[in-house]
């Protein structure tokens, strides 16, 4: 052959040149409009190809409500920051969407203003309120949007450079938000607060109009006031953290000069101005300070500056003030007083040589330490340090002060710690429970195991990897969202912490821990005198029983081996502080579940009655509120064995629920009915409601406690550990504790209803399969053939519900997607719901499909709307499927669908999807699976590099499932696995998806094996893709220089 035939001509050494120069080149993205063929056999597909991702955008901002939404509930505690993660989703869904960054900031603020509308009029309950959400629209939103702004200012070395396209388009939506009227609306509690930032407008503008000073704006002039709405705490909160600046105030129809009818009164003179002019912490100051929220750091500075020097009483009102509005409604400045609350629970040690120990400091810090942790406890501020990504912080702040105090042993005459003192006891039953909040240290044995296929399969926080968490924020300080800083000077209290900590270094804890572990897992081994445990047992169980009467029946001895029966004589109570044992509350923990065994068994064998058993247990928790862990941790295990009785909840011997039972029945079934869900009654009338013995003597005993403040901490266990054991046994039991609670607290009405409907769900398989059918259909009613706002509802409205209560309680119908988001965690196998997402993206699709083909005349196309409506609606409908899907499962279950679910599907035989689809639909199904999947990977995964943290929890995955996805294909492809799916639909699936990948995440591609790569790319020039073969080698890296060159010369 001759040397000419080998040399390419001049100008394919140029391209060959510059193809090699794309390899290398990360930045390099392809040609979407030289693509073609993706959608199969679609005449169109030349048209289609601009359509993938461009039109119909509105619908792909769904997943801003789903996360925002799903991030309300306060059952499940997250360890990263919320504003680490819309952070990652908004540039993620602005470049799939590729829309512009004023399209993608306005998308946001309408997600947050609609969540917060939808509960203008809260649930009353122990749940997190309408703060938390307010927290969501004017801190986490503003910081997340700091956070992108500093990366473009760092990229481009201009900081404070306000030309910037991301700065110019948050000010463009924050501008186009004036025309929303009906979302901008504030919830009655913040009419005044509203007022108040549009009046500070209007003095400027007025000033500004005098050619006055506009900076002197005082707050004590009256004589200018204007009607605020959200838009002006909105701007408020951009401001204060410098992401706008003040002639924010001048836009047109900012400031609305008030009517005769509307209320403009504004707020007195702030009490924190007093305190900064050094007035002294007296009680109605002290008040006032709680009561209003902290505006600048400057006065957090010095608030901490009390809480760590000042006297006894000052140091106990300052941790007060701090973990009172100023935590919860201090949205302009909340960053900073979540880790001021953080730096207070780690008290510096002191230089004072005369308090050696860490005994001696904590006990000098015992009335600071406590009023911080009773703060902290409410059930607000525990959401608000999870959306803030604290939550790993807190357990490793509270870790010490439980091993400390738990060491120390109570005054001897120590008897109730329900009262209002601070004991030792206390404070570390505070603090002991605060930290088995963080994560769910009471689920039984199914929930911590990956179990097989019909299994649930879900991610759940433990102690070891929220300390592993805390420690790699240590290695990498910069990756908290938190201490994002835009511009406003920060106080000695948000330094990052620099000393990791370990379990290890804990022995008491560590002890504690496996030992509940263990009592999860497994019963208890046999007992005997010998051991100082078991004489503990005996001591706390003279204690707890004195108060029987019955003979014969009460006894501090634990000498059945066998059984752990109660036995023997009956006990003298005249030396009644003899009987309370004074031990270090780590040494009385270990005894507990011994305890609790026993006197289980006893009542199981009527030994004593249920009634003095409820009142045993109540004196167990008065004396040492701790006891609730392990009372929670043995009941939720037993529970899940089955091996206790039923007892019946009759009034005589154990509490009745009454009517109040078929009552919530029948509302739990009028509310799932509204949203398309039919379930059966579970309890027969005329018969007496039954519950495990474990289960009953846990509700009997959580209704013992009063609704106070101080007890939160102690409410803040025992209403998800309810709803825990009721979920781990196999007996509908929700209703029934529900009815329980509803007739000791009746204001709580609603709030328990709402917490009922997740009871179905996990037993039942068609209520789920009905549920998540009635998202879809609801979003595909709902939405619109075209229109290009990206703020229309777009299905939202029906998906989520535009509010959760009305005027005469929950508001009806009820939202499917806003039931799925409450319920979606108690589905037990997470591999139907996998396939049943997926199964309904397909039937929607197919349905779109057909929807196109009946429209008109075949042969007239004028007659017909365009085709990239239904492929734009299809790719809608794949992320919303996507979104339910993560909620549902997270990382485990996306790592599902990639390398099971998914390709079980298309290795079906075609009559297991759906019975003849015709081109257009097989086609479209394939778009939507392809999209689905990518949407799936793209929101978990990330489009690009990411904070440390987020690849600690997600990344690490990524490489391998991907990669095992890829070789599916490949393999497919090479003729080495048989499909059963339609070839059409396998074409438009491999084409869409290998597109979305190649054009928005490149990166993913560098981890593929290179022979993958290539089988795939000769896959995709034997349907005459040869850009797209060419683009996906010239994105695999350096590797696949060759295969481009070889590629090239074919």
């Amino acid at each position: 052959m001759a040397l000419e035939r080998l040399l390419p001509t001049s100008h394919k050494i140029d391209d060959l040149v510059m193809y090699i120069w794309r390899v290398s080149n990360l930045d390099y993205q392809p040609n979407n409009k030289r693509l073609v063929g993706v959608l199969g056999n679609l005449r169109s597909s030349n048209s289609m190809l601009g359509q993938l991702t461009g039109a119909g955008r509105a619908a792909c901002w769904i997943i801003f409500d789903i996360y925002m939404e799903n991030a309300m509930d306060g059952r499940h505690l997250g360890g990263i920051s919320a504003i680490e993660i819309i952070k990652e989703m908004s540039k993620t869904a602005q470049a799939i969407n590729e829309a512009s960054w004023q399209e993608t900031f306005k998308a946001l603020w309408i997600s947050a203003l609609r969540l917060v509308q939808r509960a203008r009029e809260p649930l009353e309950g122990p749940i997190p309120h309408l703060d938390t959400r307010l927290c969501m629209l004017l801190a986490l939103i503003p910081l997340a949007i700091a956070a992108i702004l500093k990366e473009e200012t760092d990229a481009c070395g201009a900081e404070g450079n306000k030309s910037l396209p991301r700065r110019l388009g948050l000010v463009s939506s924050l501008q186009d938000l004036v025309q929303y009227s009906g979302l901008l609306v504030p919830p009655s509690s913040l009419v005044n607060v509203a007022n108040a930032a549009a009046s500070k407008a209007a003095i400027f503008r007025a000033n500004c109009k005098v050619g006055g000073n506009p900076g002197m704006i005082g707050q004590s002039d009256s004589s200018t006031k204007a009607v605020g709405n959200m838009l002006h705490l909105i701007v408020e909160a951009c401001i204060s953290r410098n992401l706008i600046d003040t002639t924010a105030y001048l836009w047109p129809g900012y400031v609305v000069l008030p009517g005769h009818s509307k209320d403009t009164s504004l707020p007195q003179e702030s009490p924190w101005v007093n305190f900064m002019q050094g007035a002294p912490l007296s009680d109605p100051l002290k008040n006032a300070l709680i009561a209003t929220p902290a505006s600048s750091v400057a006065e957090l500075d010095k608030l901490y500056h009390i809480a760590l020097n000042g006297s006894e009483q000052e140091k106990s009102a300052a941790a007060k003030i701090v973990c009172g509005a100023s935590l919860v409604r201090g949205w302009n400045i909340q960053e900073h007083v979540v880790r001021m609350v953080v730096k207070l629970l780690s008290p510096p040690l002191p230089s004072d040589s005369s308090l050696q120990g860490s005994m001696s400091h904590y006990l000098s810090q015992k009335s600071t330490l406590n009023a911080i942790l009773l703060g902290v406890s409410y059930v607000d501020a525990v959401h608000i340090f999870s959306l803030y990504g604290m939550v790993p912080d807190v357990a490793a702040a509270l870790m010490p002060l439980c091993e400390a105090f738990g060491s120390m042993p109570p005054p001897s005459n120590h008897r109730s710690t329900i009262v209002d003192e601070t004991s030792v006891y206390s404070v570390f039953s505070c603090a002991f429970l605060c930290l088995l909040r963080l994560w769910k240290f009471y689920k039984p044995p199914q929930e911590y195991c990956l179990a097989g296929r019909g299994g649930s399969v879900r991610l759940e926080l433990t102690l070891d990897y929220l300390v592993l968490m805390h420690n790699s924020r240590i290695e990498f300080p910069n990756s908290s969202a938190t201490s994002t800083n835009s511009g406003s000077s920060t106080g000695s209290f948000d330094e990052v912490p620099t000393q990791p900590i370990y379990i290890d270094s804990f022995p008491k804890l560590r002890a504690w821990y496996i030992q509940n572990q263990a009592c999860i897992a497994s019963t208890l081994s046999g007992l005997g005198n010998t051991n100082p445990v078991h004489q503990v047992a005996n001591k706390i169980l003279s204690m707890i029983c004195r108060k029987i009467t019955k003979s014969g029946v009460v006894s501090g001895n634990l000498s059945s081996a066998s059984s752990s029966s109660v036995s023997g004589s009956s006990l003298s109570t005249s030396d009644d502080s003899y009987q309370r044992p004074t031990l270090p509350a780590w040494e009385f923990l270990e005894a507990v579940p011994y305890v609790l065994e026993a006197v289980l068994t006893a009542c199981s064998h009527g030994r004593i009655s249920s009634r003095d058993m409820t009142t045993s247990l109540r004196d167990l928790v008065d004396f040492l509120p701790a006891s609730l862990a392990a009372i929670v941790s043995y009941f939720s295990a037993e529970i899940t064995r089955g091996i206790w009785k039923a007892v019946p909840m009759n009034g005589t011997e154990w509490p009745s629920p009454g009517a109040a039972l078929h009552s919530i029945e029948d509302e739990v079934k009028e509310i799932l009915a509204s949203a398309g869900v039919q379930i059966h009654s579970c309890y027969p009338r005329g018969v007496p409601p039954m519950l495990p013995l474990p289960m009953a003597a846990l509700v009997s005993l959580t209704i013992t406690f009063k609704l106070d403040r101080s007890l939160d901490y102690i409410h803040g266990i025992i209403g998800q550990a309810l709803e825990n054991c009721a979920g781990g046994s196999s007996w509908p039991s929700m209703p029934i504790i529900g009815a329980l609670w509803t007739q000791k607290v009746r204001r709580w009405h609603d709030f328990i209803v709402l917490s009922c409907i997740r009871s179905p769900f996990g037993r039942d398989k068609d209520a789920v399969a009905q549920l998540i059918q009635g998202c879809f259909s609801s979003f595909l009613r709902s939405s619109p053939s075209s229109g290009s706002d990206i703020t229309a509802s777009r299905g939202v409205g029906a998906l989520m519900g535009e509010s959760i209560t009305g005027h005469q309680g929950l508001h009806f119908p009820m939202a499917p997607g806003f039931i799925y988001l409450r319920t979606c965690r108690t589905f037990h196998d997470t591999y139907f719901v996998s396939e049943m997402i997926l199964r309904q993206v397909i039937d929607c699709s197919h349905k779109l499909a057909n929807g196109w083909s009946s429209n008109g005349p075949p042969h007239l196309k004028s007659g017909r709307p365009p085709l990239s409506g239904a492929a734009s609606m299809a790719s809608q409908v794949a992320m919303l499927g996507a979104g339910l899907l993560c909620v549902a499962g997270g990382p485990l279950l996306v790592q599902v669908l990639y390398e099971e679910t998914l390709p079980t599907l298309l290795l079906s035989a075609q009559e297991q999807m759906l019975e003849d689809p015709g081109p257009v639909a097989s086609t479209l199904q394939g778009y939507a699976m392809a999209n689905m999947l990518f949407f799936c990977g793209s929101l978990l995964w990330g489009s690009e590099k990411t904070s440390p943290i987020m690849k600690l929890s997600f990344l690490s995955r990524r490489p391998r499932v991907v990669g095992t996805h890829m070789d599916f294909i490949a393999g497919v492809l090479d003729g080495h696995i048989l499909l059963g799916c339609d070839p059409g639909t396998w074409k438009a699936y491999v084409s869409c998806f290998v597109f979305l990948v190649v054009k928005f995440v490149p990166t993913w591609l560098r981890d593929i094996k290179l022979d993958t790569l290539k089988k795939i790319a000769a896959g995709l020039r034997s349907w005459q893709e040869h850009d797209l073969a060419l683009s996906l080698l010239e994105r695999g890296g350096p590797k696949a220089i060759s295969a481009v060159v070889e590629t090239l010369l074919q």
